[in-house]
Parts: structure tokens; C-alpha cells; sequence
């Protein structure tokens, strides 16, 4: 990536349909099906390995609503997967985007200024055809495009279905997927967006919105303004401690996805079943939900404020109606990779009315950890 690279003339920006899937490399991918299964609901619909051909991985491929999440762990310590599990942890190693042509997508892509990473082939079974390619992101993500059409299949060729239902808890889609850059890379990347793929910057935060006593925080929100993919990019900003972010970028090695924003049609009731599931979550302190009361009933939230005290859900609040979210702490050991469980009530933003309370609940994590 180059900060000055520039569209070619004449060369339009791939054309992306939605999210297909998002892939994650973990150390164990079964453990991690086992986890996803249970605390999060999802159904495992499919699995590839030794028995389907697969020599070098393990992978399973889970469901709810219109979210897919791909675990793949290596089978051996020689390779790319085990290379990125050393380094990083359990982290998303690809965001991928279903597209009509994922041969114009990557010609599109790679002349607009992305770095190839997997040139565009084709992969078959008795199921039919895909067809794949890749180009590079921040730090070791990707973006995959993957066309499949009339694709009859569990997942890919040479995964089979492998089908466990999981509890579900109301997930449906992902809402968006957020970035973590190191000081000063922010602008670059959301450039590189804005070249690459046209996304335009729907929103921007920097330390006036995002900030404590001791640390803060810049980001801007690339969005697709056709499909609403939506990207949020982070760096840290100077304060008196460690942020949050530099946090994730000391402990992931470098540049990764923060968290993954999934929403809900009633955020209380999938709250409530993923924490009964064993999620954890991070807190809000009780001065928050006295605050909130009064401009929970000038905005006429219909939420009941005591099940959102209880289970410490935020809601923030725009023109256009609220929203509510919360945060799980880390999935893993590391204090990286988290979720975010979101409901819209009109809104479209991201909460900025609630970056402090959340800002506070990391830090009293970090604060534990003895890294704030």
C-alpha cells in the first residue's frame, strides 16, 4: 500500500454483494467450534480436513442468521496458519466479500492500489464451481472474494456438511468489523478504502470524542454506501497511559481486527441467553443508567432500563432513533479479538455517546492485567 496510490483512469471498484464469511485462524479449531457452538448459539454446518483432503488444516464452518464464521486451525507447526497462531493468537485472518466476478474484483482491486495475495482460481466438486481470489489489508487480514454462484454445497469445495445445531440466540448479520492500525496509519488505510473500493467515511471520532483521564483513541467508519459494509478503522491517539489500542496492537503483533459487531432484533434477549451461556461481558458502572434514565424516556426507549442496568447493555441515542450494544470481554487468553452485540432502533451511528463508559469498562480490564 502506498499513501498516495491513486484509482487507474477509467477503472471502476469491485462490485461487492454482502459479507460471505469471516475467517478466523485459531490454535484449536474443534475447542473454538465447541465454544462458538455453545456460548454463542451458532450451528456448525460443515467441516473440512484430512478426511475431505485437506492435509495441512482443520476447519469448521459455523452459522446463525446470515452470519458464517470459518475456525481453522493447522495441523501442523510448518506453515502460514501455524506462523500467523504463533505470532498473533487466535485472530481473523480473513474478511470475505461475495461478489458476481471475483476475477474483475481482484483485476479491479489490484489496479486501484491493492497488493495481491491469491490470484483468481477456480475450486470444484460434485456440488459445483467457486471461484476465489485475495488481496491484502492492514497488518495479515485479507479480503476474499468469493463467487459462487449456483454453488450447491455446505460451504467451499472440499469441505462436508458436518451439521450440529447450537442453542441460537438471535445473531443475525454482522454489522460491521473494526480495525486496529498503529499512530498515524488511520488515514492511509481509510485513503486505501476510499481508492480501493469507493467506500466513502461515513462517520469520524477523534480524542475530543474518544477519550478518559488516561487514554484515547481516533477512528473513522469507511462504509460501502450499495451493501452498507461497513469498516471501522482505530489508532491510538497521546494520552497518559497505554491505550486500549496500542494494547491489542502490543499483544496481536501488529495490525488486526479489533471486534466483530453482530446484530440482534432484541439485544436483551441475547444478552441475556449468551451470558447464561457462560459470555462474558464488560460492565457499566451504576451512574451510567442513572444518567441514562431521563433521555431513555425523552427517546422513548421501549427497553425496560432495570433488564438493560442488569445486564449492562448502553444505549446511545442520534436523530434518527438509538441504538443498544454491548461488548464481550476477549474470546481469548490474549486481550485482542472481542465481540460486539448490537440492536438499531433508527440509528446508524456507533455509539459515541457511550465511547467513555466503554473506554472506562477496557480500562479497568487493562488496569488488571497491570497494562493501563
Amino acid at each position: 500500500m502506498t499513501d498516495t496510490a491513486l484509482p487507474a483512469a477509467g477503472t471502476g471498484a469491485p462490485v461487492l454483494l454482502g459479507t460471505d464469511h469471516i475467517e478466523l485462524w485459531v490454535g484449536n479449531a474443534r475447542q473454538a467450534a465447541h465454544f462458538y457452538r455453545s456460548a454463542f448459539g451458532f450451528d456448525v454446518v460443515a467441516y473440512a480436513g484430512p478426511e475431505t483432503g485437506m492435509r495441512d488444516r482443520s476447519s469448521y464452518v459455523l452459522q446463525q442468521g446470515h452470519i458464517r464464521l470459518v475456525l481453522t486451525a493447522p495441523l501442523t507447526p510448518e506453515g502460514a496458519i501455524a506462523d500467523h497462531v504463533r505470532l498473533h493468537g487466535d485472530g481473523v485472518r480473513s474478511i470475505a466479500l461475495r461478489v458476481e466476478d471475483a476475477a474483475a474484483a481482484y483485476e479491479a482491486a489490484t489496479t486501484r492500489g491493492a497488493r495481491p495475495v491469491e490470484e483468481p482460481h477456480r475450486i470444484e466438486d460434485a456440488s459445483g464451481a467457486v471461484r476465489s481470489a485475495a488481496v491484502a489489508t492492514f497488518g495479515d487480514t485479507v479480503h476474499r472474494f468469493v463467487e459462487r454462484n449456483g454453488y450447491a454445497g455446505p460451504h467451499l469445495p472440499g469441505y462436508r456438511e458436518d451439521r450440529r445445531p447450537g442453542s441460537g440466540v438471535g445473531l443475525r448479520f454482522v454489522d460491521h468489523t473494526v480495525g486496529n492500525v498503529e499512530v498515524g496509519r488511520m488515514d492511509p488505510w481509510v485513503d486505501w478504502y476510499h481508492t480501493v473500493f469507493n467506500f466513502d467515511v461515513f462517520q469520524e471520532f477523534d480524542e475530543n470524542d474518544i477519550a478518559t483521564r488516561y487514554s484515547a483513541l481516533r477512528s473513522k467508519v469507511t462504509r460501502d454506501a450499495r451493501t452498507m459494509i461497513t469498516f471501522p478503522i482505530n489508532e491510538p491517539a497521546a494520552g497518559l497511559r497505554v491505550s486500549q489500542i496500542q494494547e491489542y496492537l502490543d499483544y496481536y503483533r501488529g495490525p488486526g481486527v479489533q471486534h466483530i459487531a453482530l446484530h440482534t432484533d432484541d439485544v436483551v434477549d441475547t444478552v441475556r441467553r449468551m451470558r447464561d451461556s457462560g459470555v462474558e461481558f464488560l460492565t457499566a458502572p451504576a451512574a451510567y443508567y442513572e444518567q441514562l434514565a431521563p433521555r431513555a424516556a425523552e427517546h422513548g426507549v421501549s427497553e425496560d432500563l432495570d433488564h438493560l442496568r442488569e445486564l449492562g447493555i448502553l444505549v446511545d441515542f442520534e436523530e434518527n432513533g438509538y441504538l443498544l450494544q454491548i461488548f464481550t470481554r476477549p474470546v481469548g487468553d490474549r486481550p485482542t479479538l472481542f465481540y460486539e452485540v448490537i440492536q438499531r432502533r433508527g440509528a446508524r451511528g456507533f455509539g459515541k455517546g457511550n465511547f467513555k463508559a466503554l473506554f472506562e469498562a477496557i480500562e479497568r480490564e487493562q488496569a488488571a492485567r497491570g497494562n493501563l
